[in-house]
């Protein structure tokens, strides 16, 4: 009989000594929901005496009227930096020390971090990513990659670990090394996800035509419950999900 296959995951993050180092690019649309997510991953992983997570989000934009309703912003917060406001809020209703860069993420400091996670609408940011962890030699972090795509009513999440994980032997499972780059598995499906307008959108209503209300949290709520699995369980078996809001069907990527 065939052995299912999965990936354990590397013990730097499992039985984590120390805070776990994730950089958030991007807290826009999926951004925005994607850190309220990790705060509730955080606060579950302290009571369970994990180390927990030190998040670092990087986001040059500022909060517009449009984004208000899609994304996690309020009329308050109109002209203040993204990751400022958002990291601000999380930091005051969880106590947390987490940090915001009013940047775009500095591809060259990839190896600062144990995780990245990419909720961008251009592909150059995800080229420039495989790019600079391909010309690294010895790369050792980050370790994984969880990247985030979408165009109006369908997306995807994808986790990639950049080089071989080593696995323990199974008697049970045929453990898997190394999750592919999403630039290696799915290059065409990067150029479909990329949003055609990038102009700003002057109302809701405008940024509703580019993409649906709800197909930013879905996807977040998807990808924080492969992270959730890979905190609390230590072990995968799906490395990320295609969805449709039309269909209402939603296509797991297995381990393979």
């Amino acid at each position: 009989m065939m052995k299912k296959k999965v990936h354990f995951i590397s013990p730097r993050l499992y039985n984590a000594l120390n805070p776990v180092k994730i950089a958030l690019i991007g807290v826009g649309g999926t951004g925005s929901h994607m850190l309220t997510c990790l705060s509730k991953i955080n606060h579950a992983l302290l009571q369970l005496e994990h180390a927990g997570l030190q998040v670092t989000v990087f986001d040059d934009d500022l909060v517009s009227e449009s984004n208000i309703g899609r994304q996690l912003f309020s009329a308050s917060e109109i002209g203040l930096n993204k990751g400022i406001a958002l990291v601000n809020r999380i930091n005051r209703f969880f106590g947390t020390g987490w940090k915001a860069q009013e940047t775009k993420f500095p591809i060259k400091s990839l190896s600062n971090y144990d995780f990245i996670i990419s909720c961008v609408d251009n592909v150059k940011t995800r080229l420039d990513i495989s790019v600079e962890w391909k010309n690294t030699v010895n790369f050792k972090t980050p370790l994984y990659w969880m990247d985030f795509g979408n165009s109006k009513k369908t997306g995807q999440v994808i986790l990639s670990s950049i080089s071989n994980i080593k696995q323990p032997d199974s008697d049970q499972f045929e453990p898997i090394s190394r999750l592919p780059l999403i630039t290696e598995d799915y290059p065409t499906l990067l150029q479909q996800s990329e949003v055609a307008d990038d102009a700003p959108s002057c109302s809701l209503a405008e940024a509703l035509e580019k993409q649906d209300l709800f197909i930013n949290p879905a996807l977040a709520n998807f990808g924080s419950s492969i992270l959730w699995s890979m905190f609390r369980e230590g072990i995968v078996d799906k490395r990320g999900c295609f969805m449709n809001l039309d269909s209402l069907v939603t296509q797991p990527i297995p381990v393979n």
